[in-house]
C-alpha cells in the first residue's frame, strides 16, 4: 500500500478520531504527507521514537496502541505467570506522555496483563528500578529523552530492568506484523481496569526505596558539603528526585534555575533540551555567575543523562563533555574505593565502542578490567546482568560519551539521579583538598596523556535524508580513507561483520597509525549520521590539531556523497 493509500485510509476509516482526520486534512504539502505515511514508525531495540502527530510514521495514540498490542501478545505467549507479573509504566513531561502511558496500560489490561502505572512523571531510571523491585516481566517508559520538543517516544524494558535486546524486539515486531488493522487492537476502559485490579497506581513507596538505595551507595564522607551547586532539570523529571537525594546526602547549598524548575513540554527556555549541548546551560551559567557557584549540573527531560560545568582557578566556567566527565568519575570511584578498601578484586567498568579510552587507562592503574559494548545502555547493562549470574566480574561503573553514566547495579540503565550525587560528591571531595574539577582533569591528563575527542552530527531529515545516510555508510564501508596527513589507516572494524562478540551493528571504526581513531554510525533515534573522533598526544595542542585534521578529511568525504 502506497503512502497516499494509507493517508486516505486514515481519513476514511471510522476507527480514527475526528481530531486526527482534521489534522491530516490541514496538510497542504504532499512531501509532509509522504513523510507521515511512507513507512511505519520503526519499532527497534530502543522502542519507538518520532515526531508527535497523525500518521503511521508519527507518535500518536494509534502507533502507541499498536506497539503495545505487539508487546502484550509477546507477554501472553509466555503464559499466565508472565501476565500476572505484569508491566510497570512510567512517563516523562513531554506532550501526551501521560496519554500515551494510559493508552498502553489500557491495551495491556484488555489482554489480561496487570499494569503498575506511576501516579505522575518519573525519571527513566526509576522505571528500570521498578521493574526489578516489583519483579515485572516488562516495563515501558514514555519519553523522547533529550530530543527536540516535537518528539515523543516509547521504550520497552524486560524483566532484568534493561531495555530489550534484539531477541525480544524481533518477537514484538513479529507480533505487530500480525496485526492487520488498528481496529484489532484491544483496549479496556480505564475505570474498569482499575476496578478489576488490572491497573494499579504506584508512587511514593517506590521513590522512597530508590532514593535510600542511592544514598546507601555514597562513597566518601570526607567532603565539603557546603559546595555551591547550581542545578537545572531543564523543565524535566529530575527536579524532585535530584534535589531530594542531594538534600538528604547533606549538601546545603543547592540553587535551582527557577525558569527551568517545573515541567514544560514546550521547553520554552531551551528549545533542544540536551545537556550534552553547552547551550543548554545558558540559564544555569547566568545564575552560576550571580551566586558564584563551584559547579553547575543539568539533567535531560527524563533524567537519565547529566552534564556538568565547573569553575576554574580564574573564575571561568568550563564545560565538560561526556568523555571527560566519565573519566573523572572512573578516576574518583576507583581511587576512593581503593583507598577505603571496598574495591572488589574482580571489579570491572563497561563503556561503549564509541567512548574514549582515557577511562580504560585509569582503570588499568587500579587493576580494573574494561569491557566494550555497542552503543546503548541495554548493551552496557547486559554485562551487569551477565555477571550477576556468572559472578565473573563485579559491575562497578558503566558509561558512554553521550553523557550517560550508571554506578553499581541499582538500575540497569543510565541514571542521572545517582550520577548527580556522585558528581557533586566528587566535586566536594576535591574542593576540600583545594582543587576544582578543571585542575583534577589536568592532573589526569598529566598522568595518562592528553586525550581529545569530538562528536560531529550531520542532520539529514526525511526520506531523502535517510537514503543519503545509507549511501554515506556504503561509501565509507567500500572506500575508507587510507591516509589523513601522516596518519595511516591500520585497522578497520565493521560491526556488521564484527567478530568481537558484540551483536551486529551499522558502525564503522577506523584505527590510525598514531593511536588516533574515529567511528561513523547512523543515530538510532534521530535523523543523523554521527562521527566520533579521538586522539592522544603528549600535549593538548597537538591532540586537538589531530582532531581537526581528522574532522576536515572525514567530513569532506561525507559531504561529497550526494
Amino acid at each position: 500500500m502506497g503512502y497516499m493509500d494509507k493517508y486516505r485510509e486514515w481519513l476514511e476509516d471510522e476507527y480514527f478520531d475526528e481530531d486526527t482526520k482534521e489534522e491530516l486534512r490541514s496538510i497542504t504539502d504532499k512531501g509532509e504527507i509522504e513523510d507521515r505515511f511512507y513507512t511505519d514508525l520503526k519499532f527497534g531495540t530502543a522502542g519507538l521514537r518520532g515526531k508527535i502527530g497523525a500518521g503511521t510514521n508519527r507518535m500518536n495514540i494509534y502507533t502507541v496502541a499498536l506497539a503495545t498490542q505487539g508487546l502484550a501478545q509477546t507477554i501472553v505467549n509466555r503464559g499466565q505467570e508472565a501476565m500476572d507479573r505484569g508491566v510497570a509504566i512510567a512517563y516523562d513531561v513531554r506532550q501526551y506522555s501521560d496519554v500515551f502511558s494510559e493508552i498502553a496500560a489500557r491495551v495491556l489490561a484488555a489482554n489480561g496483563i496487570k499494569t503498575y502505572l506511576f501516579d505522575g512523571i518519573r525519571p527513566t531510571p526509576v522505571l528500570s528500578f521498578t521493574v526489578r523491585r516489583l519483579n515485572t516481566i516488562s516495563g515501558i517508559v514514555v519519553t523522547a529523552s533529550h530530543n527536540p520538543r516535537e518528539y515523543n517516544g516509547y521504550k520497552v524494558y524486560w524483566e532484568d530492568g534493561s531495555q530489550i535486546l534484539d531477541e525480544i524486539a524481533d518477537e514484538i515486531l513479529a507480533e505487530i506484523a500480525n496485526i492487520e488493522t488498528y481496529s484489532q487492537i484491544e483496549m479496556m476502559d480505564l475505570d474498569e481496569a482499575v476496578e478489576k485490579g488490572l491497573i494499579v497506581y504506584i508512587g511514593k513507596e517506590i521513590d522512597d526505596e530508590y532514593n535510600q538505595k542511592i544514598l546507601d551507595g555514597a562513597i566518601n564522607e570526607d567532603i565539603d558539603k557546603d559546595i555551591k551547586v547550581v542545578y537545572t532539570p531543564l523543565n524535566g523529571t529530575g527536579n524532585i528526585p535530584v534535589r531530594r537525594v542531594l538534600r538528604e546526602r547533606g549538601f546545603t547549598n543547592i540553587v535551582v534555575v527557577p525558569e527551568q524548575e517545573n515541567p514544560d513540554y514546550k521547553f520554552t527556555t531551551v528549545g533542544y533540551p540536551n545537556p550534552e549541548d553547552p547551550k543548554a546551560f545558558d540559564y544555569a551559567l547566568k545564575l552560576g555567575k550571580e551566586v558564584d557557584a563551584d559547579i553547575l549540573v543539568a539533567t535531560d527531560p527524563d533524567a537519565d543523562r547529566i552534564a556538568m560545568v565547573a569553575k576554574d582557578s580564574e573564575g571561568e566556567y568550563i564545560f565538560f563533555n561526556g568523555n571527560q566527565t566519565g573519566a573523572l568519575l572512573v578516576n574518583y570511584i576507583l581511587s576512593a574505593r581503593k583507598a577505603n578498601g571496598t574495591l572488589p578484586g574482580n571489579a570491572a567498568i563497561v563503556k561503549s565502542i564509541v567512548t574514549g579510552d582515557l577511562g580504560r587507562a585509569i582503570a588499568e592503574k587500579y587493576g580494573v578490567d574494561t569491557f566494550e559494548t555497542l552503543t546503548g545502555f541495554k548493551f552496557i547493562c547486559a554485562k551487569a546482568n551477565e555477571w550477576e549470574e556468572t559472578k565473573e566480574h563485579t559491575f562497578i561503573f558503566g558509561y558512554e560519551e553521550s553523557i550517560g553514566y550508571t554506578y553499581g547495579t541499582l538500575v540497569r540503565d543510565k541514571d542521572a539521579v545517582v550520577s548527580s550525587m556522585l558528581i557533586i560528591e566528587m566535586a566536594a571531595y576535591y574542593k576540600k583538598q583545594g582543587k576544582n574539577m578543571v585542575q583534577v582533569l589536568e592532573d589526569i591528563y598529566s598522568e595518562f596523556g592528553y586525550y581529545s575527542e569530538k562528536l560531529i552530527s550531520i542532520v539529514l531529515e526525511g526520506v531523502e535524508g535517510s537514503k543519503r545516510i545509507s549511501r554515506m555508510m556504503e561509501e565509507f564501508r567500500a572506500n575508507p580513507l587510507e591516509t589523513i596527513e601522516d596518519m595511516k589507516l591500520e585497522r578497520t572494524i565493521d560491526y556488521l561483520l564484527d567478530d568481537t562478540g558484540n551483536s551486529k551493528s551499522n558502525v564503522l571504526k577506523y584505527y590510525l597509525s598514531d593511536g588516533s581513531w574515529y567511528a561513523v554510525r547512523p543515530s538510532g533515534t534521530e535523523p543523523k549520521i554521527k562521527i566520533y573522533i579521538y586522539s592522544k598526544a603528549e600535549d593538548m595542542e597537538e591532540s586537538k590539531r589531530k582532531i581537526a585534521a581528522i574532522e576536515e578529511n572525514v567530513t569532506k568525504k561525507l559531504y561529497s556523497i550526494e
